[in-house]
């Protein structure tokens, strides 16, 4: 079978720009691994930019219906110290422009605007490759294939599309995350619900940090930060040093969350409880990334976005980013009808210049929460600029 655009991966990115082709009458169709919309949880709270993620929506002519998900108050953030005492806090008073909204809710908005059979699920990524005059093939797990003549990854960090374009490979960047939820805390968890707030919560330290979201109701999800080894996570009982990380093993999940949560001893009880009380397994989530100025010689019919393109230290752009990438290369091929290449040259050198400028400003983010001043980095950054900044991307 031949498509003339075939997306590999269902994320924000590639659901943005199969959505904007749709409204320009391009058809597209999407394959994604998983095997149906609701194959796994789609992880938590998104802030939604004004510069990026917002006009990507607005494109995909998504905005009111991403406006009536936004959860209010959400905007609120606070930097806690290890023994609790609050540091730096803002309220929300409606006035902020990143407005939180659930992943999973806004992936659900962009799946419902697309015509039906525009995805197909269960659909892994097996091998590509060039066929020759920009043409690509693409294999299946199940041994279908599909011929294109215009190919985009936006298969996230481990990308299969990006060695036809580059050799780059993540590289782990020494800190991961460990993810946890306390559910109706509100009630069964007060301690720390009060130490979370009503929006989002940092208490750091050079090297460390715990932070939380509240989510919908006394949901909270946390991410505790550690900047440590593979090997070390691995003999903590999550996954071995290979690959992207994952659960606890189930019969070692208390041990593991013990062996995480002493790393802050002597940290306050109602910090330390969103680790020790979680209502799930903790999950490893190790950050890696790609070089900061990522970029490719012009390749003929095949393109990046997202984390395929520029995976980076998590600085509340990522989904941002990845939705601002599929809206300006839907927006690239519809000016362009007749001339792709003259299209995917405009997207990719825009794109390499503002994610190597996002990458950057990761990176500083990333020494201000956890480098050797911290925390007095990062909340030097809220006071100066007068707003706070979520890490939910």
């Amino acid at each position: 079978m031949r498509t003339p655009v075939t997306i590999v991966g269902a994320g924000l990115g590639g659901l943005t720009l199969a959505r904007v082709l749709h409204l320009h009458g391009i058809p597209a169709t999407v394959y994604e691994a998983e095997a149906s919309p609701a194959a796994r949880a789609q992880g938590g709270m998104l802030d939604i930019h004004e510069h990026n993620g917002q006009p990507a929506l607005r494109e995909a002519g998504l905005y009111e219906e991403f406006r009536a998900l936004v959860l209010e108050g959400r905007e609120a953030t606070r930097a806690l110290a290890a023994d609790g005492a609050v540091l730096f806090e803002e309220a929300d008073d409606g006035t902020g422009g990143r407005p939180e909204v659930l992943r999973g809710e806004l992936r659900r908005i962009l799946l419902a605007s697309l015509p039906a059979g525009t995805v197909r699920w269960d659909h892994k990524v097996s091998a590509v490759r060039a066929l020759g005059e920009g043409r690509h093939e693409v294999t299946f797990a199940d041994g279908t294939a599909v011929a294109t003549d215009l190919l985009v990854g936006a298969d996230g960090a481990w990308s299969r599309v990006r060695p036809l374009l580059s050799g780059a490979v993540p590289q782990y960047t020494g800190t991961a995350f460990v993810e946890t939820y306390l559910f109706d805390a509100d009630t069964r968890h007060p301690a720390a619900a009060k130490a979370v707030g009503g929006g989002a919560m940092f208490a750091l330290a050079p090297g460390k940090g715990i932070q939380a979201h509240r989510e919908t109701g006394g949901t909270l999800h946390t991410y505790v930060a550690l900047r440590r080894s593979r090997e070390w996570f691995a003999d903590a009982g999550f996954t071995g040093p290979a690959g992207p990380g994952g659960p606890a093993d189930p019969a070692g999940a208390a041990a593991a969350a013990g062996r995480i949560a002493a790393e802050f001893d002597g940290w306050a009880p109602e910090l330390t409880a969103l680790i020790t009380d979680a209502d799930t397994a903790p999950v490893l989530r190790p950050l890696y990334t790609l070089p900061d100025e990522h970029r490719w010689d012009r390749m003929p019919g095949v393109t990046l976005l997202g984390d395929a393109a520029h995976l980076m230290i998590p600085n509340g752009e990522g989904a941002n980013l990845a939705m601002y990438d599929g809206a300006e290369l839907g927006k690239a091929l519809a000016a362009h009808p007749d001339d792709t290449e003259a299209a995917l040259t405009a997207y990719e050198q825009a794109m390499f210049r503002r994610s190597a400028a996002e990458a950057a400003d990761a990176a500083d983010l990333h020494e201000r929460m956890f480098g050797d001043d911290s925390p007095h980095g990062l909340i030097a950054m809220f006071t100066g600029a007068g707003a706070g900044a979520g890490q939910s991307a």
